[in-house]
């Protein structure tokens, strides 16, 4: 029986390299999710805890969140999203969560504990209370090409852009927009919201 070709030698052999070559696809592929998942998360978000109750309700002291870093690389801030931006120097340099007001080129004012944007007073899409001190926002204030004037939720308990402390924010500031509130899930700038 010379010469006599085994086809179940050929046969499994066959399907030992269909096997392998299945198995380094999707080791591959796998891989290239799992890198793919991770530079995702490892650039565009990043996680911070309430460090005060300026924020209330909407945020209370120690929440956890995650901050969508991608988002203002791709578009400018819009009124009433909350941010977190970096305050301080190089050193003792801290984030800080607010909720934006004011937009780049605007001129803002608080009159009788309202908010005036270009003497025009601003229909509020959250709750809050009205303001006992306008701050440096007494005056008319001209926001810059690159600032934003920025409020917290609890008027009356909140160092933000009123005070001289912390005063308009800078767009290279900001670090992103506060997403999701992971402790009590919830998406961040859908909290608070007035119906309409």
């Amino acid at each position: 029986m010379a010469g006599r070709y085994d086809y179940t030698h050929a046969e499994r052999k066959e399907k030992i390299l269909h096997f392998l070559k299945q198995f380094l696809f999707w080791t591959i592929s796998l891989s290239a999710v799992v890198f793919f998942a991770y530079a995702l998360v490892f650039f565009t978000l990043e996680k911070t805890t309430v460090a005060d109750a300026s924020m209330e309700p909407t945020l209370s002291l120690e929440d956890e969140i995650l901050i969508n870093t991608l988002v203002y690389r791709i578009r400018s801030p819009r009124r009433y999203e909350v941010i977190v931006f970096e305050q301080g120097d190089e050193e003792h340099s801290f984030y800080n969560i607010k909720r934006v007001i004011g937009l780049p080129g605007e001129s803002v004012q608080i009159r009788e504990g309202k908010v005036y944007i270009n003497g025009e007073e601003l229909n509020e899409r959250i709750y809050v209370d009205d303001m006992l001190l306008p701050g440096l926002a007494n005056y008319e204030l001209t926001l810059a090409e690159d600032e934003y004037f920025v409020l917290g939720d609890a008027r009356n308990n909140s160092e933000d852009s009123r005070y001289a402390t912390v005063g308009n924010v800078k767009r290279d500031e900001i670090v992103g927009k506060a997403w999701i509130r992971l402790n009590k899930f919830g998406f961040v700038n859908q909290m608070n919201q007035k119906e309409e």
